[in-house]
């Protein structure tokens, strides 16, 4: 999985940095979902999908993994096993910061313009990655790979399938509300995919099941199950 990510990431990547053919499923799918909003005429799925994209943004999406984060902490140090409680913080902290460092840089450096075909102001980064997805992607992966590892074993696939489909929904709707072309958002939750294994293979390592039933030697969690898939909005 992370090779599949890596190889997507860096195909896309070259397309977009020489304006390659494959941009044709950029302009094809814009052109499509135009069609369709302009058959459904639907200002419900319209708001709908604006909605979904501003879940992308750094609020709510920092709050909801500091605030995950911190519920983790919480219930570790009042498990049975509450060896580095406090480990879930940092870890929060770490992947917010990952986000601007590894999606800024690309965007100056791509400086694609966005959907609309506007060329960039001198105060825009551009829209290749999408910061929202891949801000959308890592908290809210994060947060659930946190939660998940207190969590019963029956509980963690519902709290990864709802991550994800979450994560889904905010790449469909930058896509959607012509915030983004369909590549940077493809291109950020490989980005994200490839950050989320990293940090469940960390965390495996660093962090061993606690749920309120587990006793000191229960086994770590396979923490690499069901991860999120992954933005920025208006060049965010």
């Amino acid at each position: 999985m992370p090779a599949t990510f890596a190889v997507v990431l860096a195909a896309v990547s070259w397309q977009v940095s020489v304006d390659g053919p494959l941009l044709g499923v950029d302009t094809g799918t814009r052109h499509a979902v135009r069609e369709l909003r302009h058959l459904l005429h639907s200002t419900l799925v319209n708001h709908l999908g604006a909605a979904l994209s501003d879940l992308g943004g750094s609020v709510p999406a920092v709050p909801v993994l500091l605030a995950a984060a911190v519920l983790t902490a919480v219930r570790r140090r009042r498990s049975g096993t509450p060896s580095r409680w406090w480990l879930p913080l940092p870890a929060a902290v770490a992947a917010t910061a990952l986000v601007p460092l590894l999606v800024v840089p690309a965007k100056a450096w791509f400086a694609r313009p966005g959907p609309y075909g506007q060329p960039l102001s001198p105060d825009q980064w551009g829209w290749y990655p999408s910061g929202h997805t891949a801000t959308s992607a890592i908290a809210y992966g994060t947060a659930a790979l946190l939660l998940g590892g207190t969590l019963a074993a029956d509980a963690r696939p519902l709290l990864y399938t709802g991550t994800a489909l979450l994560c889904l929904g905010v790449g469909c709707g930058l896509v959607w509300s012509d915030y983004h072309w369909l590549l940077d958002v493809l291109a950020s939750w490989c980005l994200a995919g490839l950050v989320l294994w990293a940090g469940a293979r960390l965390l495996a390592r660093l962090l061993p099941r606690c749920t309120p039933n587990d006793g000191p030697g229960t086994a770590g969690p396979d923490w690499t199950a069901g991860r999120a898939g992954g933005s920025g909005r208006g060049g965010g």
